[in-house]
């Protein structure tokens, strides 16, 4: 089993453990492997934030009770007694809860790869031991450094610093446990058994035990267990899993079939070809897997920043001590400790810790007010710098579902009758455009007539006689009726019209699929089928231009209706037949040449896709696998939806902007009063409490700006 960083991909071991690079933890590079180990995480981060928090809630109503009106805790508990509650409650939090922060401090430093843990351990590490000094040894702080003969704590402030960071560090685990769910679901569409065909007999086999050249049995409504040829038989098969779209394809010998796709209605015999790691299901598997491990951090910022501002506060901290205790007053020692400490606790992380979550948290739930759910935050931080937009047709530009657009008539034949017969023919069959004929005479209360003498022609179309008993037909009762493509009813010696001729090639030319009726041996109407363009599409493709992205369509079907639908809707380019590998390739492509792209869609077939961009957007009307390989999920399947995303994302950042100089404009004013830059001067010092309160202060600005993303109007 080999290990690696989400976020270094060149850190490998054969052992789980964390990165020396960022300190995160190690997660297995098989696909479907480290399950356990994840969830031990898990579990273990749980249990020491809830821990942490239910310690940390009295250890800040002690502290800051005096604040709380109505609430007088010195009343109720001296001071001497409540700064050992204090040192109690807070040691657990810091010691046990934390200790993980100070181990991979360490190993920062020992790798001298300075990273988020080490500022965290410096702030935290410094408010708690100073704080337990102060309650242990009192005696060493000089009577300045005091307040009402107490020397100030800052156990709260170590404590609350430790239980943010712990919730982060749960919510991260189980964010990269989830990306892992899109790894399971995929691998849960291929098929389990098979019947396998061996000397004249047919035995049930696992699917894991067939061989390259075996002939397999595939019946109707089964899965095909594995990719292949068809040898014998003929029949539809949905294949929208890799294709994404809707209609079924008709099959026969000598056609190739694609393992975990469905057959519908017709029994043949294939044999396999491809096997284990060769299928086309399991290279989509490997493809979402290392997608998914290519990603950039999110925290690449706050490390950048750590290893600069980490050593630069701990230097002036020790410039400090070693200036005071030469030059400083008597006792020089503890003004020394005490501004030092000073350095270090205006300099403490809690503001820096908050200004990205704190942001992300607030833009995530507005985002979800607005049915835009967020799986990570760096599909935020990468959302305001999208250049292209790719996006799927079927299911995201389009409803996903055909449905009857058209309808033709003859002079002989009314458009409600042909709906009305070929729904009382179709009734009997089960295509999908047959469903589609059906749910629209039923949406519109067409009352359907009996049909006997019904027969299906594969790959052609159905046929029946009118009972002789249907007076809402009248005149036709006992006739033949022909439904199905055009050479079905020209095979059928059925006449057709010039003037029908050019209503179908009119409808063709929008991208419809024709089905033609015929009775009594001469064509009578025409309905046009198609995936109709959802209703906010036209408006969502409008907005993002205006927001400056360039939207390109990537579909498997034809390039005729790939064309209409692109012309339509005023899509900058289109790309038309495209295989799951060949839209990933896009992706890299566009990537390769510096654009930053976002890719929408809602099929098994986008997620290798979706999880290659910088920023995968699926629609909850999608598969799970397309919205466990993305970033963000729209909940309506609407395309607004990216409009409402790209949005959030350009606040969030903006606002993260404003929170990191809150974050660093007190240590800028600071760190330099608590070094004792103003005392030669004007006598002043930053005692340990103003430092603290500056600290605090910080992180009240950081989280009233964050609450502002609450009210941004979408």
């Amino acid at each position: 089993m080999i290990y690696t960083c989400p976020m270094h991909p060149e850190i490998e071991h054969d052992y789980p453990g964390q990165c020396q690079k960022c300190g995160m933890s190690l997660e297995a590079k098989t696909v479907g492997a480290g399950d356990e180990e994840e969830q031990t995480e898990i579990r273990s981060l749980s249990r020491k934030f809830w821990s942490a928090l239910i310690l940390t809630i009295p250890l800040l109503l002690i502290a800051m009770g005096h604040a709380i009106p109505g609430l007088e805790v010195e009343a109720m508990i001296p001071k001497q007694i409540s700064k050992w509650i204090e040192f109690a409650l807070a040691t657990p939090v810091v010691l046990w809860a934390g200790v993980f922060f100070f181990t991979r401090a360490w190993q920062s430093i020992v790798n001298r790869s300075l990273n988020m843990f080490t500022l965290i351990a410096v702030g935290v590490g410094a408010a708690y031991f100073y704080s337990a000094v102060a309650v242990i040894a009192p005696g060493i702080f000089p009577q300045s450094f005091r307040s009402s003969g107490e020397v100030g704590l800052y156990f709260e402030a170590a404590a609350v610093i430790t239980t943010l960071v712990l919730f982060g560090q749960l919510i991260e685990a189980k964010a990269r446990s989830r990306t892992g769910q899109a790894i399971k679901a995929l691998l849960g569409l291929a098929a389990k058994t098979a019947h396998r065909l061996r000397d004249g007999r047919e035995e049930e086999i696992s699917v894991d035990e067939i061989e390259r050249g075996e002939m397999l049995r595939v019946r109707p409504g089964e899965k095909i267990p594995i990719d292949g040829v068809i040898v014998e038989g003929k029949s539809n098969i949905d294949e929208s899993m890799i294709t994404g779209e809707p209609m079924p394809v008709g099959k026969g010998p000598d056609d190739k079939v694609i393992g975990a796709t469905l057959n519908q209605t017709g029994s043949f015999l294939m044999r396999a070809e491809k096997i284990g790691s060769e299928t086309l299901l399991a290279q989509i598997v490997q493809m979402v897997a290392n997608a998914q491990r290519t990603r950039a951090p999110i925290q690449k910022l706050a490390d950048t920043v750590s290893g600069y501002f980490v050593p630069a506060v701990i230097a002036v901290a020790m410039i400090t001590f070693v200036i005071w205790s030469i030059l400083g007053p008597a006792p020089a020692m503890a003004y020394a400790l005490v501004n030092a400490v000073s350095v270090l606790i205006i300099a403490c992380p809690c503001a820096l810790g908050l200004a990205t979550p704190m942001s992300i948290m607030v833009g995530v739930g507005r985002a979800a007010q607005a049915g835009v759910l967020v799986k990570n935050a760096e599909a935020i931080e990468t959302g305001e710098k999208v250049t292209h937009l790719i996006t799927d047709k079927t299911g995201t530009l389009t409803a996903g579902k055909p449905e009857v657009v058209s309808r033709i008539g003859t002079d002989a034949m009314a458009e409600r009758d042909v709906l009305q017969i070929a729904a009382s023919l179709e009734s009997h069959s089960e295509h999908p455009l047959a469903r589609a004929i059906v749910e629209a005479a039923t949406k519109e209360k067409i009352e359907l007539c009996k049909v006997t003498d019904f027969q299906s022609t594969t790959g052609g179309g159905v046929s029946g006689r009118l009972a002789a008993a249907s007076p809402s037909v009248g005149g036709l009762g006992g006739k033949i009726v022909l439904i199905g493509k055009e050479k079905f009813l020209t095979e059928s010696n059925v006449t057709i019209s010039d003037e029908l001729k050019k209503e179908a090639h009119r409808l063709q030319e929008n991208a419809e699929t024709t089905v033609w009726l015929a009775v009594d041996g001469k064509a009578v109407g025409i309905l046009g089928i198609a995936d109709p363009i959802k209703s906010t599409t036209k408006k969502a493709i409008r907005e993002l231009h205006e927001i400056g992205l360039k939207v390109i369509m990537c579909t498997g079907d034809n390039r005729r209706t790939a064309e209409s639908v692109a012309r339509e809707l005023g899509i900058d380019e289109f790309r038309a037949e495209v295989m799951p590998d060949e839209k990933i390739d896009i992706v890299k492509k566009l990537k390769s040449k510096g654009a930053i792209v976002a890719m929408a869609g809602d099929g098994i077939n986008d997620a290798p896709a979706l999880a290659a961009a910088n920023v995968g957007i699926a629609m909850g009307t999608g598969t799970d696998v397309a919205i466990e390989s993305a970033d963000i999920t729209l909940v309506k399947g609407d395309l607004i939806g990216i409009v409402k995303a790209m949005h959030i994302s350009r606040a969030v950042m903006r606002n993260i902007r404003q929170n990191l100089f809150f974050a660093f404009i007190y240590n800028a004013l600071g760190v330099p009063i608590a070094a004792g830059a103003l005392y030669p001067f004007f006598g002043i010092l930053l005692s340990p409490m103003i430092a603290g309160a500056a600290m605090s202060f910080s992180s009240v600005s950081v989280i009233a700006n964050a609450l502002r993303l609450r009210s941004i109007r979408l």
